[in-house]
């Protein structure tokens, strides 16, 4: 079940990490290399079998948007929790062809396979290579043209554990054992049934379904007290249980596979219709479908309608249609829940710790294969039940394996005796237009969506093809050359363009397969503010063109290809610790394609091969394919786009002037887009890219000039090193101040991540600099340079050693964040990157010019969005009008300087304010190397004490008429929302100057232990919690998720007045106040009373006390999520901030090592006397509500700025926001 999206557990452990972007202009090509597309897409796809493209110059970089942001404003749940961060690639084992055999000449080394681990995204690694080794001309022509077709049309291997089968009754299923994380497992039912299945009056229906079947679950319910947690979605084709359990119970060690299974068997076939539950996901439902309605969500409908007009996905979005949902009886829901769920139109997917395999599969059998009698079906087809559609939508899977398996005929599988009855067997069939040469003869005009909330300009270019499957050497070498085409075209546009004021604000180029729609799509999306829109499109269709004339060059296919095969290699390291969930996201996402999965050793393999055979010429053929509906658009034979489609905004602000009507037709972006082609073009320069940023020489000279040199950590004591043995925890400081944590793990092997924490953040803005900090940190970010070098060389540095790194700060610091292979001496480069940005930093005026235009777009764009304008004057009135936590105004942007806003970061970045943790498979000797040469030879710069500079922060007194208000803003749907919030403590126990430890001494005096470590009645370790620093963190986190599950089974379940509500707290580690938020969304009708209904939830814990089997369900939720974080190396980054920082005075290793145990011995009057310091009374607790609709009450007051919430800015990715919410 989802829960809240605050991080309790990395918070109350270690400060939570903060929240860094996830790609920055330093590698924003490394990241183009790599990164997976989001479109219309389940979960993420690997480089081999999925063929995905998605590549995308934009100005985001140091996440600007979320920069001085509440963190505790609730994350939009657009997909199902735990969605796969990474894509593991489905790229072959021993088995595999090897092509060295049949070439001579160059070769690729194959690099060693030491070991795996699981990374957050996909992340790019490199073999030895050579550039002669890229051309077919230097390969020994023993080898005839046909011999290596034949080579090519050779079957890539399947994923070698990946267990398929089908019961008699006709469900699949699939199992794939994996370790990571351990003792849990995935078990997804997805039944192949959505919204395109529906007819004209039941638009809806396969949606109310999923919610009525999930959340009536008796079965499912009695999994809750074990860990398990389970959700489910529905979109155009699928619809998908999921419940993500334990392998046994904790208590008493039973196994737990039967009873999550009998829960997704009485889930998926034998649902409970009842007039009660109907109802009650009837109101549910229509307050998701208002939530749900977003100007993203209205983009998103638009797009789909012009990309599919021609079909039923057009029209049939999974949440349905208001009038309708309000009709159906239990008897219509019934009925077609008869029509498709049954087991032969379904998948079971089974992936974890599932180590004997045929005892699964008679497990399986015995919950399902008495499925067929009792909802009396037909029997299982000889061809397909999904007709010609089947390869797009449903996994080809072989009858009978589970009798291969075990050896002998299941006893149940023979009393089966299927009953005939009429079933429609074929699902209605999805015509699409294709995008190909001669198939479309009807052009068709730019379609134009104009909205009042919509802030600024954007078009998509949109291409048709159908599927290609990934299922031979051959088709992944195409998908090899489509991606190192389009990794230029990023690079180009990204570093050209950004090197100067360009006229967008991003152009991305997507090209990936999608199972919920059967095609694949390639898309231009250019967006950029309204009065820039016709020099956007020409640099976007310009840059296309040429790169379609041109092509790459060696220089660039190089580059690229050996990106990728590092990319390859260092995901066939981590193969035995990719998470389960990512692993099934890939399996289910490549099936529904038809394309064949592989393991990630099989596919760095496979990769390897065919790479050796590609070419420049045939690398530039297969790419120009791709962008020719954009380069030869208006040509009479070129493959008309399948739409294209502009979404602007109503009004545009211009200075001087003001509002005024925003004016745009068809022929103009036709027109545009002609004299984008015509634009003269030239071939792309070869660049040079520096192999290091700092040469031997020049460090010599540093080490000889500052002598660095690890010093005592304290003056008290002479000790130079501390070693935890416990947590592997090393701790050292250099002789210029700067502190340095490091752990040597190998849970992602040969990966490293390394983030710098300097303190003062925003806090450190005064009234006359409001902005300089979070300005000046996208300031340099835009820039991109340091010392000598150009922005486009430190990328392209970056990308060769295999770089991420990402910029941003908060209310209390500023972060930058390293991720590295350890390969090639990626680390070195890593290191010798943050030494230039520190002492070698480069502040541009054109960069100071986007940085500032950028946060006047987001502040201007406030007032069309409900949530952020809700959001926003609750802040302002909370905080007292503090812009330092809300985005700055045009006022105060006016009074910055580039001058000033260096100044204001530049300040901060001082020996003793700086922290450096670095994580990752290294050795000592290598890491505490790179230290001494990159951070030891760092001036020890020396400033004023930041702490000194910080005015107070205090929440406004009561009473004030800000307590409780409300926004209007108008719109032609009615949607509503609310927050409520008020004061907090900070994470160590700091109120507002007040030291809350010694209310808590006081309370504890007459307690039972008074020692710090106890045994409790059953011999278990018990620490007192009261005396420990993290006792406001721990128990305000178990708070948290208490008050969260309350909220959602009165507010919503039992009341119907929301479908999402949440609770969710900031908890600062420096500054001393925290504050909680509840956020709800609602109807207009309802909302006042959801705010009510919340408030009474918040302070019903004393009239409704705390229970143990509460407080338990918590600590098990969260001692889960802090054994499975532990497993990552980003987890371990947090837990390790402000270790030695002299602001987080109360955080030592303690606070690590001993936090398992803290969650195990809190109690419910620990949690009542942390209770006592939420603030919510009358006189504390601040509310304000938003409501959209025509009928508009009244103007938003624009008298500040307010920050972009996770999850309220647009989603990525085309159709994603259609999909139904996760139902819990």
């Amino acid at each position: 079940m989802a829960s809240s999206p605050f991080p309790p557990v990395a918070a109350a452990a270690a400060s939570a990490p903060p929240r860094l972007a996830p790609r920055h202009p330093f590698a924003a090509a490394a990241v183009a290399a790599r990164r997976s597309s989001l479109s219309s897409r389940r979960g993420a796809q690997g480089f081999g079998a999925a063929s995905s493209l998605d590549l995308a110059a934009s100005t985001w970089g140091a996440a600007a948007g979320r920069d001085g942001c509440l963190s505790c404003f609730p994350k939009s749940r657009r997909g199902r929790s735990g969605l796969a961060r990474f894509a593991p690639c489905a790229l072959p084992h021993a088995s595999g062809l090897s092509f060295g055999s049949r070439l001579s000449g160059a070769k690729v080394r194959h690099s060693h396979i030491l070991r795996a681990a699981g990374p957050d995204e996909p992340h790019v690694a490199s073999p030895t290579w050579s550039e002669t080794s890229l051309d077919k001309h230097d390969l020994d022509h023993a080898i005839s043209r046909q011999e290596l077709e034949d080579v090519l049309n050779t079957p890539l291997p399947e994923h070698p554990k990946l267990i398929r089968g089908q019961l008699k009754n006709g469900l699949r299923y699939l199992i794939l054992p994996n370790k990571v994380p351990a003792n849990r497992f995935e078990a997804h039912m997805e039944v192949h049934v959505g919204s395109i299945d529906e007819e004209e009056d039941e638009q809806g229906i396969a949606h109310m379904i999923e919610h009525v079947a999930f959340l009536g679950s008796k079965k499912r319910e009695k999994l809750l007290g074990t860990g398990a947690r389970s959700n489910a979605y529905t979109d155009f084709h699928h619809t998908v249980f999921h419940i993500h359990s334990p392998t046994k119970t904790k208590e008493y060690g039973e196994d737990l596979l039967p009873s999550v299974l009998d829960a997704l068997n009485e889930i998926a076939f034998h649902p409970k219709f009842s007039s009660s539950r109907v109802e009650k996901e009837r109101r549910a439902i229509l307050s998701e479908l208002q939530m749900m309605n977003t100007i993203e969500y209205r983009v998103d409908c638009q797009l789909l309608q012009h990309l599919h007009s021609e079909n039923k996905l057009s029209n049939r979005f999974p949440i349905g249609l208001e009038e309708q949902i309000h009709k159906w009886d239990p008897d219509k829901i019934r009925r077609f829940h008869e029509r498709w769920y049954y087991p032969a139109n379904a998948t079971l997917y089974l992936v974890g710790e599932i180590d004997d395999i045929p005892r699964a599969v008679r497990e399986i059998e015995a919950v399902f294969e008495h499925t067929l009698s009792e909802n009396e079906g037909s029997p299982v087809p000889s061809g397909s039940p999904f007709g010609a559609m089947a390869s797009l939508f449903a996994p080809k899977l072989p009858g009978g394996f589970s009798a291969n398996l075990t050896g002998e005929k299941s006893p149940a599988t023979d009393k089966i005796k299927p009953i005939k009855r009429e079933r429609q067997a074929v699902r209605p069939p999805v015509e699409h237009k294709w995008s190909l040469p001669g198939v479309a003869l009807d052009v068709k005009p730019p379609a134009i969506f104009q909205h009042e909330l919509i802030q600024s300009f954007s078009i998509n270019m949109f291409c048709k093809i159908p599927v290609s499957k990934v299922q031979t050497y051959k088709d992944l070498r195409s998908v090899l050359m489509k991606r190192i085409f389009l990794s230029a075209l990023h690079f180009r546009i990204n570093t050209r363009y950004k090197s100067s004021n360009p006229p967008f604000t991003s152009v991305e180029l997507d090209h990936s397969d999608s199972g919920r729609e059967g095609c694949t799509v390639t898309t231009l999306t250019v967006t950029a503010e309204p009065q820039n829109w016709r020099s956007a499109i020409k640099v976007a269709v310009h840059e296309v063109r040429r790169l379609k004339e041109f092509g790459v060059t060696m220089g660039e296919m190089t580059r690229y290809m050996d990106a990728l095969i590092k990319d390859s290699e260092q995901l066939a390291m981590m193969i035995d610790s990719v998470p389960s969930v990512d692993n099934l996201d890939f399996i289910m996402e490549s099936d529904a394609l038809g394309h064949t999965v592989m393991d990630q050793l099989q596919g760095h393999e496979s990769l390897l091969a065919v790479a050796e055979t590609v070419t420049l010429e045939e690398v530039n053929t297969v790419g120009a394919e791709v962008l020719e509906f954009i380069s030869d658009f208006g040509k009479p034979n070129a493959p008309l786009p399948a739409a294209i489609v502009a979404c602007v905004p109503k009004k545009v602000h211009v200075d001087g002037v003001g509002e005024t009507d925003f004016e745009i037709y068809p022929d103009e972006i036709t027109e545009s887009i002609k004299a984008g082609l015509d634009e003269p073009i030239y071939p792309e320069p070869e660049l040079e890219v520096p192999k290091e940023l700092i040469t031997q020489s020049e460090l010599d000279e540093l080490k000889l000039q500052h002598r660095p040199s690890f010093v005592p950590l304290t003056e008290e004591e002479n000790v130079v090193k501390v070693f935890d043995t416990e947590t592997g925890i090393a701790q050292r400081r250099l002789s210029n101040g700067i502190s340095i944590n490091y752990k040597i793990t190998q849970n992602e092997a040969r990966v490293g991540v390394m983030r710098l924490i300097v303190g003062g953040g925003r806090a450190t803005e005064d009234s006359e600099s409001k902005g300089s900090v979070i300005v000046g940190v996208r300031t340099l970010s835009e820039g991109g340079c340091v010392g000598n070098f150009s922005r486009e060389q430190v990328e392209l540095f970056c990308v060769n050693n295999l770089i991420n790194c990402s910029l941003e700060s908060n209310e209390e610091f500023i972060f930058m964040e390293f991720r590295f292979a350890l390969r090639d001496n990626g680390m070195r480069a890593a290191f010798q990157l943050l030494h230039m940005v520190l002492e070698h930093n480069v502040w541009l005026e054109d960069a100071f010019d986007r940085a500032t235009q950028l946060y006047l777009s987001y502040y201007r764009s406030i007032p069309k969005s409900l949530e952020r304008s809700t959001a926003h004057k609750l802040m302002l009135a909370m905080l007292n009008h503090d812009e330092r936590f809300v985005e700055p105004s045009p006022h105060s942007l006016q009074k910055l300087t580039l001058q000033s806003v260096k100044d204001a970061v530049m300040n901060q970045f001082v020996g003793g304010n700086m922290e450096v943790s670095i994580v990752g498979d290294f050795t000592e000797e290598e890491v505490e190397s790179c230290v001494l040469d990159y951070l030891g030879t760092v001036r020890a710069a020396t400033s004023p004490n930041t702490e000194e500079r910080i005015e107070k922060i205090s929440f406004r007194p009561f009473p004030s008429d800000l307590h409780f208000q409300q926004v209007y803003i108008k719109d032609t749907d009615e949607r509503a929302c609310a927050y409520i919030a008020g004061p907090a403590p900070n994470r160590w126990g700091f109120a507002t100057g007040n030291d809350l430890f010694n209310v808590i001494q006081r309370s504890g005096a007459d307690a039972e232990i008074s020692e710090q470590v106890n045994l409790d009645l059953t011999g278990k370790k018990r620490i007192d919690v009261r005396s420990h620093p993290l006792f406001f963190g721990i128990t305000l986190s178990l708070l948290a998720e208490i008050i969260n599950s309350r909220l959602f089974t009165t507010v919503r379940d039992s009341m119907g007045l929301t479908y999402d509500v949440s609770f969710e707290l900031n908890l600062f580690d420096k500054l001393d106040l925290g504050w909680y938020v509840i956020a709800v969304t609602s109807t207009p009708s309802k909302v006042h009373k959801a705010v009510d209904a919340c408030k009474g939830v918040l302070r019903g814990l004393h009239s409704s006390r705390i229970v143990e089997r509460e407080l338990d369900r918590a600590k098990r939720t969260l001692l889960m999520k802090h054994e499975a974080e532990t497993k990552t190396n980003a987890y371990w980054l947090g837990l390790l901030a402000h270790l030695q920082s002299s602001s987080v005075p109360r955080k030592d290793v303690s606070c690590i090592k001993e936090l398992t145990m803290l969650y195990e011995s809190a109690t419910i009057e620990d949690l009542y006397l942390a209770y006592e310091h939420l603030k919510v009374d009358d006189s504390s607790l601040f509310a304000c509500i938003g409501i959209a609709g025509a009928e508009s009450g009244e103007d938003i007051n624009d008298d500040g700025a307010d920050v972009d919430l996770d999850g309220m800015v647009p989603m990525g990715g085309r159709g994603l926001s259609t999909m139904t919410r996760p139902t819990t």
